[in-house]
């Protein structure tokens, strides 16, 4: 379980979980909050690293998304306009305008699309890795939906996991013993959805159509070692057609960039949005 306590809020008829760190109001002055949003069946529990440095000046929140961790898991068609849709119905709960969403993979897909979606409401955007950083393939999405189930499941995330953290993290090991006994414990038929629907939606969509349209401020970053389904390509030439990006690279790092290397990814998200 996260180290910080939890809330819960219902948004669109779900119930998700989330929580509330750092100042607000007076105290955090004219910074924006921060809206961290989980990868990919990600939860709450995988930024309890980063909230310290990230709730030093900035009010932070992190919320489960529907399908994960410990929020509502109903068996439901589970898309990317549903995570959009269910971030800004959870802003608005919280009476929030404006945030800073900041994520990685699924989550820094997600900082683009409501950039895209919801200028007015995000200024800024933070993101790493992030999934859709490819040519869409409606075929394979088709094909994901087609197979989707329980059984394909357990096979197909073994794999997975094992490129997310580098080889020699230290933390490999006890990192996917955690993430299989978690999967475990949630598992569903609202998971698997969660699970199948999200990957083909993403595998059926691309960033490069709308990237060239988001002038906000960006900052994006990327672990040199992270090659699969070609992210190294993919987040260069999210570079190029981003109008005001950033590019951070971490030399050693994988995918996972929270759980390898939380307080360099912290530290270098809070210098970013001071000097912006």
């Amino acid at each position: 379980m996260t180290v910080y306590a939890s809330q819960h809020v219902d948004v669109g008829g779900l119930r998700l979980r989330y929580i509330d760190e750092g100042p607000r109001g007076s105290e955090a002055g004219d910074s924006a909050p921060l809206l961290v949003i989980p990868g990919h069946t990600a939860r709450i529990e995988g930024f309890d690293q980063m909230v310290p440095t990230l709730s030093v000046n900035h009010r932070v929140l992190v919320v489960d998304l529907p399908g994960s961790g410990e929020s509502e898991k109903p068996d439901i068609d589970y898309t990317l306009q549903l995570y959009e849709d269910s971030l800004v119905g959870f802003l608005d709960a919280l009476s929030i305008d404006e945030a800073i969403p900041v994520g990685g993979s699924l989550g820094g897909n997600l900082v683009l699309r409501l950039g895209h979606r919801f200028p007015e409401r995000f200024r800024r955007l933070v993101l790493w890795s992030p999934g859709s950083a490819w040519k869409a393939r409606p075929w394979l999405a088709t094909l994901m939906r087609r197979v989707a189930g329980k059984a394909l499941f357990w096979p197909t995330v073994r794999i997975q996991s094992r490129y997310w953290y580098s080889p020699d993290f230290p933390g490999r090991e006890q990192s996917l013993r955690d993430t299989f006994d978690y999967y475990r414990r949630v598992m569903s038929p609202g998971f698997v959805a969660m699970y199948w629907g999200l990957a083909a939606d993403q595998v059926a969509t691309s960033l490069f159509d709308i990237a060239p349209t988001i002038a906000q401020p960006t900052l994006l970053m990327w672990g040199d070692q992270d090659h699969g389904a070609g992210m190294g390509a993919g987040v260069a030439r999210l570079h190029e057609l981003l109008p005001h990006c950033e590019l951070v690279v971490f030399p050693g790092a994988r995918h996972s960039l929270e759980a390898e290397i939380p307080n360099a990814l912290a530290e270098r998200i809070v210098g970013y949005l001071a000097s912006s």
